[in-house]
């Protein structure tokens, strides 16, 4: 890795990773004030390499930018539970695609291995189910996310201080004052939108940044120029800015905590609590700003707060080690327990088999699971309409994190059943070894899921 890869960072995670990457030899570029103030150091307003932001849900982050796959290895490797993945319709990214469906906003197109989202606002003209388009990704989605990566049909180069637009129009308004003095000026047909912090940009940053996007403005109209819509769907016309995205677990979180505790007072479950609940970030601010942060997480007074507590409903988010997320269901707190365990239980509709217990699944059947916040499995009980039951099935995944609205972990393949007759059985360590093999698990978290699946196993027998 270059020690001088830029890296500009925005989101509840900065403090702890301006902290981290400083430290791996990556510059922090265009810091918010508050970073300029805890850290206490001179930062460049030179253009980022790589932009990291916190996902709009705070499970994670996304990087853009050249650097990005430097970026991704550093976060990788932040705890056992974070799991890092490059996009696939990166941002800026060109596409042939074809229209699979359409609603009342906009269309969803084929992108290969996502499915992109196109608002009738972004395109001029009328599209419908089948129709080829040329389109550009413009604003990424994480894979876990149920959202789509929003296309649009207008061109354009993003970067840290300036974005061109590729759509001919003449348009100097917010241009900043050093502007008028750079050498260079973007290409026929494109126009220059500067962003706020380019009014705060010296002149030699004003002229990389601009010279970069023009740059990558020319290769982009020499693509574009060079290939002509064939009717084969989808293919990338264009590639586009390297995009990753990282999915935090409860430990990597904790372990950011130690990151930013060594900066400024940090309660403990700072960014457990932060990811939670929108409303809480405030209330996290307050304590920090009249105590040390010393302490263990406040399981109860969080959840008596914002979330769950008995006859709450709870959503289960099952996040796949490929990077999606599955809902399976919501649920009541039939039972809560203020040291961080929560009872949740949902009526099972008819038809099909419970997976691996291969059992029926009858109507009036109840699904009754056992929440503990940290722990790395959790236990469903499959009770019939007379309550005897019908199998229990273990989990073995990421440590369980007790939200307000929904309870989320990553699924690690490998599980654990005990049938109705008192048989234990272990399942699915080859769909462990096969995601390890596919990248999607590393060794280490691997043999994490095999120890824990090993003492379930044991306890059960």
């Amino acid at each position: 890795m270059s020690d001088t890869s830029r890296v500009k960072i925005r989101g509840i995670y900065t403090t702890a990773l301006t902290r981290l990457l400083a430290s791996e030899g990556f510059e922090i570029v265009q810091p918010s004030p508050p970073i300029e103030d805890r850290f206490d150091r001179a930062f460049d307003l030179a253009p980022a390499e790589a932009t990291l932001f916190a996902s709009d849900d705070r499970q994670g982050v996304g990087v853009v930018g050249p650097a990005a796959p430097e970026v991704r290895a550093s976060l990788a490797a932040i705890d056992v539970d974070t799991l890092a993945w490059r996009d696939p319709a990166a941002r800026g990214s060109v596409w042939d695609a074809t229209i699979a469906e359409t609603n009342s906003g906009g269309a969803f197109v084929d992108l290969g291995e996502r499915s992109g989202f196109l608002p009738f606002s972004n395109t001029d003209d009328h599209v419908d189910t089948g129709d080829t388009v040329r389109v550009q990704v413009v604003e990424p989605r994480p894979p876990w996310d149920d959202g789509r990566p929003v296309v649009d049909s207008t061109v354009r180069v993003q970067r840290p201080l300036v974005t061109l637009v590729r759509d001919g129009a003449v348009d100097s308004r917010g241009s900043p004052e050093l502007a008028d003095l750079l050498s260079t000026e973007p290409p026929e047909g494109w126009r220059a939108k500067w962003s706020r912090a380019a009014d705060d940009a010296g002149l030699d940053a004003l002229g990389d940044a601009l010279e970069t996007a023009v740059e990558r403005a020319e290769e982009l109209d020499d693509a574009l120029d060079e290939t002509e819509p064939t009717g084969e769907t989808p293919r990338t016309v264009f590639e586009g800015q390297p995009t990753v995205w990282a999915w935090f677990g409860r430990e990597s979180r904790f372990e950011l905590d130690d990151h930013r505790d060594a900066v400024t007072t940090t309660m403990t479950g700072h960014h457990r609590i932060k990811a939670g609940d929108e409303r809480a970030s405030a209330a996290v601010d307050f304590v920090e700003a009249v105590c040390d942060g010393d302490g263990e997480f406040p399981f109860e007074a969080v959840s008596r707060q914002f979330g769950p507590t008995e006859g709450d409903t709870v959503a289960i988010d099952h996040g796949k080690p490929a990077g999606h997320c599955i809902r399976l269901g919501r649920g009541k707190v039939t039972e809560y327990d203020p040291s961080g365990t929560v009872w949740v239980e949902r009526e099972m509709s008819p038809g099909g088999t419970y997976d691996g217990l291969g059992i029926e699944r009858r109507a009036g059947d109840v699904a009754r699971t056992k929440f503990t916040e940290g722990k790395w499995w959790y236990p469903t009980i499959y009770k019939g309409a007379d309550g005897e039951t019908r199998g229990t099935y273990v989990n073995v995944c990421t440590p369980v994190e007790i939200f307000p609205g929904s309870v989320r972990y990553v699924d690690l393949h490998v599980d654990v059943l005990k049938h109705a007759d008192g048989t234990v059985e272990r399942v699915d360590d080859d769909e462990l070894d096969a995601a390890v093999e596919a990248g999607d698990v590393s060794e280490k978290l691997a043999t994490k899921a095999r120890s824990v699946a090993s003492a379930v196993e044991n306890a059960l027998s």
